[in-house]
């Protein structure tokens, strides 16, 4: 009896679950499928702000791997080295065993990371918001900023603890300074903030707009109410040099702060530039069928692949959540086609369908098949968009929201992530550092 061929997934993201499970209902047992992946679940990234704000819980936008994807093998590790001529994944599991898998097909999904800059400071006192750890370290450390900030013996230290700084007014800056400021208020109001301190957020971004990559309604619409709710948007600044005590901004101004939060946008996980294939701007180059050029046994999509756009000739589609989810069913169709299983090969070609971006509350901003939504139905649509595109939990995710809607937050810091465990220069933003692997133990109130 023949063997059956080995496929190895590197990476749960979006592109990688969905070619699993894709693959698992194509191939029907003929193929062995393996997913190796740092973590033990898929996270839904999209409603990680909310994480951070105590609307969800993490585990309601963590879907556990097992289970979800019958007929796939689940391996918890992170790939360390690709050797594409021996055909075999190297990789450390979570205890620092170090293992290997053989393939006859590689799909690599393994996404991005934190986007770094060369700006003085930003290395030591910035963090991302790319995992659950660095979404529960900010809640924990805004929390703790606030109470501290109650008990300031001076107006100067209780400013400095209650102003909080976000850089980059993408999707994930613009949701973040949107529904952190929402929590901030509520908390200052229970902590009875002296000295007639009130919590203050800024938002910056070079660009000339907050969601600068968007259509400009959603723009006006997110800009407003920001605004409105109290969010400084400073576009067209950005940060000179980050301290302990605060950030020196482009115009000269220096905000004094303990908080420094790092959303400029993201880069392709540097595996990728150990494969010593062709790169585009740290992506590894892909066919319209998302098959690397040479070699027969590899593919890849999701944001650490450069995949031509065949909707706009000459550029190659962004990295986004909505292209990853879909390149990631491709992409299993065209190994399941390479292996004689399944449907023909086709390209991968796709418009996008509009986007979505919650502002807290029941304000929101959406263009849902290019129609621009603003206030409660945009919202609304939102909300549906989300529970529509999650792949499970979606009873639990609606029942959160239920219970936010009546029912106070809890603002508690639980303390389970400290600072250094979620360094901004990381290649596994997923996954929280250990202290033995630490060098520098800044103190807690430092970032």
């Amino acid at each position: 009896m023949s063997r059956r061929p080995r496929i190895v997934i590197v990476g749960g993201g979006f592109a990688g679950y969905r070619a699993a499970r894709t693959l698992a209902r194509s191939a029907r047992g003929r193929a062995e499928i393996t997913l190796l992946n740092p973590t033990d679940y898929f996270l839904y990234l999209p409603l990680l702000p909310q994480v951070a704000a105590g609307i969800l819980d993490p585990r309601r936008i963590a879907l556990p791997l097992s289970g979800a994807l019958p007929g796939v093998r689940t391996v918890l590790g992170e790939a360390g080295r690709i050797d594409l001529g021996g055909q075999r994944v190297h990789y450390t599991d979570p205890e620092g065993v170090a293992g290997s898998l053989g393939y006859e097909r590689l799909l690599l999904t393994v996404g991005s990371v934190n986007k770094l800059l060369p700006i003085p400071g930003v290395a030591e006192h910035a963090h991302g918001f790319r995992g659950l750890p660095e979404a529960l370290y900010l809640r924990d450390h805004v929390i703790r900023q606030i109470e501290l900030a109650a008990v300031a013996p001076d107006a100067d230290i209780a400013a400095a603890r209650c102003t909080f700084v976000v850089v980059g007014a993408g999707y994930t800056g613009t949701e973040v300074a949107a529904h952190m400021r929402m929590l901030t208020v509520d908390l200052a109001r229970r902590n009875r903030l002296p000295y007639g301190v009130r919590p203050r957020w800024l938002l910056l971004d070079v660009a000339p707009r907050v969601l600068p990559g968007m259509d400009e309604k959603l723009s006006r619409t997110a800009d407003r109410v920001l605004r409105r709710r109290g969010v400084e948007v400073r576009t067209g600044t950005s940060v000179k040099e980050a301290t302990r005590d605060g950030v020196l901004l482009s115009d000269g101004e220096f905000v004094t702060s303990r908080t420094l939060v790092w959303c400029v946008g993201v880069r392709p996980d540097p595996l990728v530039e150990g494969t010593g294939q062709p790169l585009e701007k740290g992506r590894i180059i892909v066919d319209p069928y998302l098959q690397v050029p040479g070699c027969a046994d590899v593919f890849a999509c999701g944001d650490a692949a450069a995949v031509p756009d065949l909707v706009n000739p000459g550029a190659f589609t962004p990295m986004t959540a909505q292209h990853a989810w879909r390149q990631g069913r491709v992409a299993a169709e065209n190994m399941a086609a390479s292996l004689g299983v399944g449907r023909h090969r086709r390209p991968y070609r796709h418009r996008d369908l509009g986007f979505v971006v919650d502002l807290g509350g029941v304000q929101a901003a959406a263009d849902p098949l290019g129609v621009p939504l603003s206030g409660p139905p945009a919202g609304l649509v939102t909300r549906g968009y989300h529970l529509a595109a999650m792949p499970g939990g979606r009873a639990r995710v609606a029942a959160d929201w239920l219970l936010d809607a009546v029912l106070p937050r809890q603002g508690v810091q639980l303390g389970l992530v400290r600072s250094w465990s979620v360094p901004l220069d990381t290649a596994s933003p997923e996954l929280p550092k250990a202290p033995e692997s630490v060098t520098d133990h800044p103190p807690e109130g430092a970032t």
